[in-house]
């Protein structure tokens, strides 16, 4: 409601949105029911990058996961009821659409997961045609929740994809790789198709209205909904300041506002060709300086690091905790996890954080926090096992900071090395293995750290040490 008062164009306050002209009441609502979404699109690559530590990131992720189709529903409704006549007139009507809305969607979303679920989980959909087969059944939800209530399928397909998300019957990470591509595609078009109906000239007319606007959604809505939002909860005052600075908008808004604006044009609202430049306006602003502010201010706000530099362990086997101190009293954080408890017990007991369990365990990972960790060394005994991390934190780290022992010699180890995407980079070289480690260290062998100069480089160090090897190949 917040976004409705501070956008309101009544007198006496008779505030220009843009062009020269105050934005009838009607329309001004509908614009900030339209404003009200944020959306995962734009905060899930922030997110990415900033990587911040506490409750933040799940705040934001969740805001624009469930604000997406419960903006969009608001805003829909607010359509409606400017063509029935005005608010006063439709608003019992409207309360009771938005919540019967909510309802079927959710009902109608948990029961087509539930469905597709099923029969995934007794494959009774042949592996190569189940990313189809979910399309299609996202497409069958969406449809017949608007069949039965209108305007409820955005959300049914939300719910429809937490359900999934969050089920433990069958695995969908092949599912929701596909819908990341079909998602960065789709919206990419979008985007270009919809500011392709939009002039440079709207934007160019815009006067101080619009920018009074945009102003008001970023230091007054905005914070004030935080505020409100957040009273009782644990965040604390720097999370609630992060929270408070970042609300970017975007392509839920820009393609409901050109929808409405067509139509209510067609109906005769002089003003409705207004609402895309406005949206416009708030988008580009707000992803523009929301994107470039994000992470200087969570690096002073001490919510996240700049480049995070910890390593994560696979293996806490005798030479691996070794390593890992070696890391720890340079600075480095460190993270152990290894399924055989002696190790852990031995690793805790040096001093190292230890997570007992497999390296791919769902538990392991929920328990274990990540903050400070950039990259991964698998170091156990299993080539599979590194390989198969290896490829689990590509999603975690990025591929290029991802490493992994060379295989062992022999018919798997070739077969391991030809398997490019199902290998991280190989640490120290070809003939580096798991057992020629374990030879070096058992005869002797000790870790140890060189000062490089411009005069003593690291070629004048190999030269030296003829067994030395860089980090990664």
């Amino acid at each position: 409601m917040a976004r409705f008062y501070s956008i309101r164009a009544e007198p006496p306050f008779n505030l220009q949105l843009c062009m020269g002209h105050p934005l009838d009441f009607p329309l001004a609502v509908l614009l900030g029911s339209i404003l009200v979404v944020t959306g995962p699109t734009v905060i899930a690559p922030l997110l990415r990058h900033v990587r911040p530590a506490g409750q933040v990131g799940e705040v934001l992720k969740w805001e624009g996961i469930l604000g997406d189709p419960i903006g969009a529903l608001l805003a829909v409704l607010v359509y409606e009821a400017i063509l029935e006549g005005g608010f006063r007139e439709s608003a019992d009507q409207t309360v009771i659409r938005f919540f019967s809305s909510v309802l079927l969607g959710c009902v109608v979303g948990v029961l087509g997961g539930g469905l597709m679920v099923l029969l995934l989980k007794f494959y009774w959909v042949p592996d190569f045609l189940q990313n189809a087969f979910s399309l299609m059944m996202v497409v069958s939800v969406y449809s017949v929740s608007n069949l039965l209530q209108e305007e409820s399928g955005f959300l049914a397909t939300t719910v429809m994809g937490i359900a999934i998300a969050n089920q433990r019957f069958c695995p969908v990470k092949h599912i929701i790789e596909f819908k990341e591509d079909l998602r960065v595609l789709i919206i990419s078009s979008l985007f270009i198709l919809l500011a392709a109906r939009l002039d440079v000239s709207d934007l160019a007319q815009m006067d101080m209205g619009g920018f009074w606007l945009l102003a008001i959604l970023m230091f007054v809505a905005r914070p004030a909904g935080v505020l409100l939002s957040s009273l009782g909860s644990q965040l604390n005052r720097k999370e609630r300041l992060f929270l408070a600075w970042m609300a970017p908008r975007e392509i839920v808004a820009a393609a409901v506002s050109s929808v409405f604006a067509s139509r209510l044009a067609a109906a005769g609202y002089a003003q409705a060709d207004r609402l895309v430049p406005l949206t416009f306006l708030v988008i580009i602003a707000t992803v523009a300086i929301y994107g470039l502010t994000a992470f200087p201010l969570a690096r002073r706000l001490k919510l996240a690091e700049p480049h995070p530099q910890g390593v994560l362990i696979a293996g806490a086997h005798g030479w691996a905790r070794e390593l890992a101190l070696a890391l720890q009293a340079e600075g480095f954080q460190v993270v152990l996890v290894d399924s055989n408890w002696q190790n852990i017990s031995a690793s805790r007991l040096a001093g190292l954080p230890s997570h007992f369990g497999g390296i791919l365990s769902k538990h392991v990972l929920d328990e274990m926090s990540l903050y400070g960790i950039g990259r991964l060394l698998a170091l156990t005994s299993n080539d599979e096992a590194n390989s198969l991390a290896a490829v689990h934190f590509c999603d975690v780290f990025g591929r290029q900071e991802v490493y992994q022992l060379s295989p062992e010699d022999g018919e798997k180890g070739r077969k391991l090395v030809a398997l490019q995407h199902l290998n991280g980079r190989y640490l120290f070289g070809p003939a580096i293995t798991y057992a020629f480690l374990s030879s070096r260290f058992a005869q002797g062998a000790t870790i140890k750290k060189t000062s490089l100069t411009e005069k003593f480089d690291y070629e004048a160090f190999q030269a030296r040490q003829g067994t030395a090897r860089p980090p990664c190949l």
